[in-house]
């Protein structure tokens, strides 16, 4: 009888190793996938900020150029101001030199 009862506590104890290894197995199972998981997670993490980066830069780029278009823009406003102006005062200088544009205003006031 002292054998089975010994037989019985030493399947009590090995049927509680085996339940503890497995507890073991499936937690560390558990924390692995949780693990490759959160890889996965940084891995995606990573790619969006790449992304978020060349996003970024591309419209750092597009502004830089957009700036660069304006100056030119306001450059050529400027130099067509003056180009115009150089033109009223060159109109200016031949209506002065010329000799009939006094006879032609005495003419219309008639």
């Amino acid at each position: 009888m002292t054998a089975i009862v010994i037989g019985a506590i030493v399947l009590a104890v090995i049927l509680i190793v085996i339940a503890v290894i497995a507890a073991r197995h499936r937690r560390e199972q558990r924390l692995a996938g949780r693990r490759v998981e959160a890889a996965s997670r940084r891995e995606l993490a990573l790619d969006r900020q790449l992304d978020a980066d060349r996003q970024q830069a591309e419209a750092d780029l597009r502004a830089a150029r957009a700036k660069r278009e304006a100056t030119i823009a306001e450059q050529k406003a400027s130099e067509a101001d003056r180009t115009r102006a150089e033109a009223a005062h060159i109109a200016q200088q031949a209506r002065e030199l010329d000799p009939d544009v006094d006879t032609r205003r005495a003419d219309s006031s008639d």
